[in-house]
């Protein structure tokens, strides 16, 4: 029963979305055009469930390449107009097209003479009346079943809005690069599509000690290279195992202190994670959050190490922390 009800909902809203597509006309494209030709900004105004809707409008026309900001029809009459010029291009969206906070806004948007677009569901109401151009938005019912959570009507606002952000990002041949320079943060996303040998140093030698070493030497290693970690390797560079600060600080906490006849084997991880040299950094950075470690070893389908990822490496210095931590 439950997922049936679920089911509905979705499929309630998906016809809400597609019935849109009947909607869409010459308005639409007067719309773009007058987006197109202003050298303002796109005002976008609602309030209650619409206004959050509209925030997200505003935040997807930004970050595609169109000025735009989200003006709270409230905080408007109480000064916040002033942000707003006559060179602006004003979108209101509201489901009824009578919500009064809203309306009372839209005598004073027209008397500075902004180019106004009505996103409602009531082609036929104050707000349709007041505004330049409208965007039928309109479903025929809610998923709500007592029809007053605003649902259908929400999601079509949102996909309206999407349906002009895609469309200005064509006309104005937005560009991924464009994209990248308003999304730093996707910096990260594209470099975790690397692969690790494009990460590590291929050239540099990893912190390695032979098999049969003593703890000793393992420390000594572990501080010239200051990666937290030590590899052990066989004669044939086979990695064999990996020992971390951690494991040193567990020795101390064990009272094996005898660090100058303790050996690695004793105290190593044997089959530690490893990674492939061709392997996306992505994956090595889940490896890294599954299992808490901040180094893994890059090895070869015949367990040669080729090299050694650090999780500085990937995200740099202080800006990872596991599981929120």
């Amino acid at each position: 029963m439950i997922i049936e009800e679920a089911k509905e909902v979705l499929r309630k809203e998906a016809e809400s979305i597609m019935n849109l597509t009947e909607k869409i006309g010459p308005e639409f494209e007067r719309m773009v055009e007058t987006i197109l030709s202003s050298t303002g900004r796109v005002v976008v105004a609602g309030i209650g469930k619409s206004g959050l809707i509209c925030r997200k409008i505003v935040a997807t026309l930004t970050s595609t390449g169109t000025n735009a900001m989200f003006l709270h029809p409230v905080e408007a009459m109480h000064g916040d107009l002033g942000m707003v010029v006559k060179k602006d291009v004003f979108i209101a969206i509201s489901n009824s097209g009578e919500t009064g906070e809203l309306n009372i806004l839209l005598p004073s948007i027209k008397e500075l003479g902004c180019s106004m677009i009505a996103f409602t569901g009531n082609t036929r109401s104050t707000m349709a009346e007041l505004c330049d151009i409208v965007i039928d938005t309109g479903v025929e019912q809610e998923a709500c079943p007592l029809g007053l959570a605003p649902t259908c009507s929400t999601t079509a606002q949102l996909a309206m809005g999407d349906a002009l952000a895609v469309v200005l990002i064509n006309k104005k041949h937005f560009k991924e690069s464009d994209f990248k320079r308003s999304h730093p943060g996707g910096a990260l996303g594209q470099r975790l599509s690397c692969m690790a040998k494009e990460i590590m140093d291929q050239d540099s030698t990893p912190p390695t000690i032979p098999s049969g070493a003593t703890m000793t030497e393992a420390i000594e290693v572990m501080e010239a290279f200051k990666l937290g970690a030590v590899l052990i390797i066989g004669q044939d560079n086979t990695l064999t195992g990996i020992i971390t600060d951690g494991d040193v600080r567990h020795c101390i906490a064990k009272g094996m202190l005898n660090f100058d006849t303790l050996t690695v084997e004793q105290v190593m991880t044997h089959e530690p994670f490893t990674i492939a040299p061709d392997a996306l950094l992505f994956d090595a950075l889940n490896i890294m959050e599954k299992h808490e470690i901040t180094a893994l070893p890059v090895t070869d389908q015949e367990k040669q190490l080729r090299g050694i990822l650090h999780l500085h490496d990937i995200l740099g210095k202080g800006a990872f922390k596991f599981n929120g931590a």
